[in-house]
């Protein structure tokens, strides 16, 4: 009964043989390759949906803006004018503080404001990965007028 414990005693000081962790380690790769596409996939998904609120908050900033004032900041004013009462003509009657702070979007870029617009009244955007007008996919620009 000694010799079966003693067997399974060098056993365990023995360890992993190479074939052992070569076979563990190619287990590994093959899951990772895998997995991590789909990960990554993901995180552009999430950036994409974090722009799209971002844009949709802003969009409801300035509707807020117009609705005290009449009007949207000009191009000049810009985003700032939601923070900030605008200094520059026309200056709004009716000001208030729109927003905290102004977000970047998920790629570390200030939000594009248009006024006015080209496809409305006035336009915010992210450019999207690339950090330039149009592209597809990652890289497309995320605007208020999508849905």
């Amino acid at each position: 009964m000694n010799s079966g414990f003693t067997h399974f005693s060098r056993r365990l000081q023995r360890g992993f043989t190479l074939i052992e962790l070569m076979v563990v380690l190619l287990i590994i790769g093959v899951l990772a390759a895998l997995i991590v596409p789909n990960v990554l996939d993901r995180a552009d998904d999430a950036r994409v949906t974090a722009a799209k609120t971002d844009v949709t908050n802003l969009m409801q900033a300035l509707k807020l803006y117009k609705l005290d004032n009449q009007r949207y900041p000009t191009a000049e004013q810009g985003l700032q004018a939601l923070l900030v009462k605008p200094t520059a003509a026309p200056l709004p009657g009716n000001w208030k503080t729109y927003l905290d702070q102004l977000p970047k979007d998920p790629w570390g870029q200030a939000y594009v404001y248009l006024n006015p617009g080209i496809k409305g009244e006035v336009d915010v955007m992210s450019y999207g990965a690339d950090g330039q007008p149009g592209g597809d996919g990652k890289n497309a620009d995320v605007g208020s007028w999508q849905p």
